[in-house]
């Protein structure tokens, strides 16, 4: 490979480098209400408690899940407001099919309010199930009892938008009713803005969530004002994710919070809580563990963020993507145009090394052969997989995110993955004799399978950069290291396997991502396997992941020293029972294909005759 190429073509990426240097953008709050904030947060607390008491295990189906509704759409009515039942039905996993009810909850238009403005609405909600495994009096009583205590000065002020509060179903089980509702609502043209109040009563500081479901985030206006809003109260920053997890946000884009959904179809939202990126675990959600001070700053954040909201002649709608920097903010397009720049260098070298391969005529077409059976066998892999997914053998349920504390993410199906790998095994051993060396591979031989290995991880990466930009993150590290197996193989087989371990760091950031910032530990593997059973991953990612297994199953048997090109018939070895058996049964349906095709034959040209 020509080092030289590869330097010189690093060099663009120092425009977009100069360009994100010059696109940092300082996002400005929107004002602060006039007014103090009249929220009672030892009327709060008493909701949040009396809601847990009562109806202390809240899972779909049961009669606290009912009891909970009722109890909930009750104390919206005192409130006067017109409280409307989104019910809907779910496959969760673990669970089956469940019927969900969301509350909707709209507050009484004022005469004196502008009817042009208050066609656009504000949506603040709370999640109202949990796990059953605690009475959740902060996950979510906590949130609930700010909902309700929110419903009361709403339902005595004359606000200029009109406002919705929603109880959610199904929060602790992927965000289904802000799904149901985000999709469903009816008034998706006319949302505003989403303000979710999530766990807001544990021992941990204030925190801001506002990653989404798509490569977007809520308008910068929206989380600083709501950054704002918190210091205001608490007297503290709210935390929110490191710069590097914002960027692993965005090339995987997944949250555990109810904001998710509504990013999605490009609604700004934005989650309120005291706790991290993974909500509380429900074991020490308990009525004595509820901190009355947080609840109290995190009520009035809310209460002053929805009077900067309602205040504003035009609230920043939609959505987009950055990465948040200290104080200042790095627009996603510059972050695109580095990832796509740093391309630039790999495919002007692998142009180059083709052109070398081709004046010296080394073959390309055995090479591309056996990549070719090592892709047959990761299809055969990926197959698999989704057979077990449809016959519920692995992790059945919605495209959403699997509750971190339910059977279905933290019970590894043990059996369907042994069964798995020894199918898996078998499609091996059948590609097997063909990927072997039975002889000495030549230095231009093994080039070739070099080069046809880039080729392909070269349309991965282009496949991954058209799917999403951000997600090559998780690529760019194979593309750069395994370029250079061939010149790490001349200082030995350490080297190489160094160099051919680099690759892997990628997919090592994303389970790294969930095991400690979800606290997932070795988990992680099983969780994301369930997120792509569950169809929670978009398709075109999980192709371009088989095709890069097959890659590195290649680029591994160039490091390691047991690579071969695929043999000349003369080379092939005795076809085995399996090989055999598969061949036959090709021949005989192409035996039978041109049969039909030939008695077929004379009654057409008869007809043609008689025409």
């Amino acid at each position: 490979m020509s080092g030289r190429i590869y330097r010189a073509a690093w060099l663009a990426a120092a425009v977009p480098l100069l360009v994100a240097a010059f696109s940092l953008g300082s996002p400005v709050a929107l004002q602060e209400p006039r007014l103090p904030p009249s929220f009672d947060g030892t009327t709060a607390v008493q909701f949040a408690r009396e809601f847990a008491r009562r109806n202390p295990d809240r899972r779909p189906g049961t009669d606290g899940a009912r009891g909970a509704t009722e109890w909930v759409a009750a104390r919206l009515r005192d409130y006067k407001f017109t409280v409307e039942r989104q019910v809907f039905t779910a496959n969760v996993p673990g669970l089956g099919r469940q019927r969900f009810v969301n509350l909707v909850a709209t507050a009484p238009l004022k005469p004196e309010q502008d009817v042009a403005r208050s066609q656009q609405t504000i949506v603040i909600m709370a999640h109202r199930d949990n796990l059953g495994r605690s009475p959740g009096v902060n996950d979510d009583g906590s949130g609930t009892g700010a909902l309700l205590e929110l419903a009361r000065d709403i339902g005595n002020s004359s606000l200029a938008h009109s406002v919705i509060l929603l109880s959610e179903d199904g929060g602790a089980y992927g965000s289904l009713g802000a799904a149901e509702f985000a999709r469903n609502s009816g008034i998706g043209d006319r949302l505003a803005a989403v303000i979710n109040l999530d766990a807001i009563g544990g021992s941990g500081p204030p925190r801001l969530e506002f990653a989404g479901e798509t490569p977007r985030v809520p308008g910068a206006t929206l989380v600083a004002t709501a950054q704002s809003a918190v210091n205001a109260q608490a007297q503290q920053e709210p935390a929110r994710s490191s710069a590097g997890a914002q960027l692993v946000d965005l090339a995987f884009p997944f949250t555990l919070y109810g904001q998710g959904p509504f990013i999605a179809q490009g609604i700004p939202a934005v989650t309120l809580t005291s706790a991290g990126a993974r909500p509380p675990p429900p074991g020490a959600d308990t009525l004595a563990a509820l901190n009355a001070t947080r609840l109290d700053e995190l009520g009035r954040s809310a209460q002053i963020l929805l009077g900067s909201l309602d205040s504003a002649a035009d609230v920043a709608r939609g959505t987009e993507s950055y990465v948040w920097v200290g104080s200042r903010l790095i627009r996603g397009w510059t972050i695109q145009f580095l990832f796509l720049t740093a391309l630039l260098p790999f495919l002007a070298a692998v142009v180059d090394l083709f052109a070398r391969c081709r004046r010296r005529h080394i073959a390309l077409r055995p090479a591309l052969r056996s990549l070719a059976s090592r892709l047959g066998v990761w299809a055969w892999v990926g197959a698999l997989f989704a057979i077990f997914a449809v016959l519920g053998i692995l992790t059945r349920g919605e495209a959403r995110p699997i509750a971190p504390d339910t059977q279905a993410a933290g019970d590894w199906a043990v059996a369907a993955l042994f069964a798995l790998a020894g199918l898996s095994l078998l499609g091996w051993l059948v590609a097997r004799p063909q990927l072997v060396p039975r002889r000495s591979v030549t230095r231009p031989e093994e080039l070739g399978g070099h080069l046809a290995a880039m080729l392909v991880l070269g349309i991965v990466a282009l496949v991954v950069a058209a799917q999403n930009p951000f997600a090559l993150l998780f690529v760019l590290p194979s593309v750069h290291a395994w370029l250079w197996l061939p010149h790490a193989s001349d200082r030995g087989r350490p080297a190489a396997l160094a160099v051919y371990a680099l690759g892997f760091a990628g997919p090592l950031i994303l389970l790294a991502s969930f095991a400690f910032r979800f606290q997932m530990g070795l988990d992680a593997l099983w969780y994301v396997l369930a997120l792509t059973s569950v169809g929670y991953v978009p398709v075109p990612l999980v192709f371009a992941f088989l095709a890069w297994g097959a890659v590195a199953a290649q680029a591994g048997a160039l490091a390691t020293g047991r690579y071969a090109p695929y043999p000349a018939a003369y080379e092939r070895p005795k076809r085995g029972p399996v090989r055999e058996s598969i061949r036959q049964v090709i021949l005989l349906t192409r035996r039978l294909r041109s049969e039909r095709v030939r008695a077929t034959e004379p009654v057409e040209e008869a007809e043609a005759l008689e025409e």
